[in-house]
């Protein structure tokens, strides 16, 4: 089985053949090379938390695992390490990227909401990909790091490069690699020579016992904090709002008592999370896996779409409940390499959704056909054409 045959259109429809008949299957990975895709709840679950699966590529049999090539200098991020240099850099990260942190932005989070939808005008139609959904977690994500507001765009551009390259540019992947690289290259240094009140600079500052982060941890970590801070916000905000859109009476639920936002933000993330895959693991030692050996280097993928639209996890999956109980879901991992930013997506999606819901009462998807981005490491929309009219315009 070819891995991208049927997940980037009917990836649910898939997994629950998978699941009920194969559920640790042999495929072909996205980058052409063998692999194994576990696809059940308890065994993502497990696979996620089993120390015998690691992230670094040195655990990769030769001549396996292509993947993303990045350069050195980005490569040293916390989605490649294992113990004990994951265990160092999260804890050093942790010092600065705090839950208080993530609280200090919930007011400015809604300022920026409330004035990206401002300036969509009182009524009519606009793509609120484009027009909200991505330009808000760039700039909560830039604010955090301390980018000028003048390079924003830039990034915006880059990592949708790397994430859904245009087939008809073979060598845009690298292109926006190295332009990313040079940037962050040129900011950590002004960081360095005049620090300010950003994430940034304290990351350049922190140390524990006189530990801190080397050169290519630092740059790895700041490409790794805006693009997985960018990625993964934009894709559950606006899947979140389709979803809404096509569930007409959750939508008008939401709006009638918007304190049920936040458990509903968990329920959108379980039902069409950000991620179709979780990143891929290779075995330290043959491990079995739902009775299925898997020998040791192996390229293996756990699905977290699958695992949370399992029945014996999460009854009747494919529908869409706020009101379930959606604790344990996966949507944001599982285990030591549970996502660092969660908090934040968390904030931003349940405001993205109170500001959206409050100012427009009004609000019905212009279209029917909507295109997926062509992407396996982040499930979102290419746009979402809405129509809107804003509550103030409403005689």
């Amino acid at each position: 089985m070819d891995l991208a045959d049927g997940l980037l259109d009917q990836p649910y429809d898939v997994y629950r053949r998978l699941r009920d008949t194969a559920p640790v299957h042999r495929i072909t990975g996205p980058d052409g090379t063998p692999a194994w895709l576990v696809t059940r709840y308890d065994d993502v679950r497990a696979a996620l938390a089993d120390p015998r699966l690691a992230l670094g590529k040195r655990h990769a049999t030769a001549g396996t695992y292509q993947g993303l090539a990045l350069p050195p200098a980005l490569d040293a991020n916390l989605l490649n390490m294992d113990p004990p240099d994951h265990t160092r850099i999260r804890r050093l990260v942790g010092r600065a990227f705090t839950p208080r942190r993530v609280e200090r932005l919930r007011e400015p989070i809604r300022r920026t909401a409330g004035r990206l939808l401002d300036a969509l005008g009182p009524h009519g139609a606009t793509d609120l990909i484009a027009s909200y959904a991505a330009p808000l977690p760039i700039t909560v994500i830039c604010d955090l790091l301390g980018i000028p507001e003048e390079h924003r765009l830039d990034f915006r551009v880059w990592t949708d490069g790397l994430t859904a390259p245009d087939p008809a540019r073979p060598g845009a992947s690298r292109e926006a690699m190295a332009a990313m690289l040079g940037f962050l290259t040129r900011l950590l240094a002004a960081k360095r020579a005049d620090p300010a009140d950003d994430l940034l600079s304290d990351l350049i500052a922190v140390r524990d016992d006189g530990d801190r982060l080397t050169e290519d941890e630092l740059m790895s970590l700041a490409f790794l904090i805006l693009f997985a801070g960018y990625e993964n916000t934009v894709q559950l905000i606006g899947n979140a709002v389709l979803a809404l859109l096509r569930h007409p009476d959750q939508l008008t639920a939401l709006r009638e008592d918007p304190a049920r936002i936040p458990d509903a933000v968990e329920e959108f993330a379980r039902y069409d999370g950000p991620a179709l895959l979780a990143l891929r693991r290779f075995p330290v030692e043959d491990v079995t896996i739902a009775g299925v050996t898997v020998p040791a280097g192996e390229t293996v993928w756990v699905s977290l779409a699958a695992a949370n639209r399992d029945p014996a996890r999460f009854p009747y999956p494919d529908r869409l409940d706020p009101g379930r109980d959606t604790s344990g879901h996966l949507a944001l991992g599982h285990g030591i390499h549970y996502c660092l930013g969660a908090p934040l997506a968390r904030a931003e999606t349940e405001i993205a959704l109170a500001v959206l819901l409050e100012r427009f009462p009004e609000l019905t998807l212009a279209a029917d056909d909507l295109k997926r981005r062509r992407s396996l490491r982040a499930r979102g929309l290419v746009e979402l054409p809405v129509r809107y009219r804003r509550r103030d315009s409403i005689a």
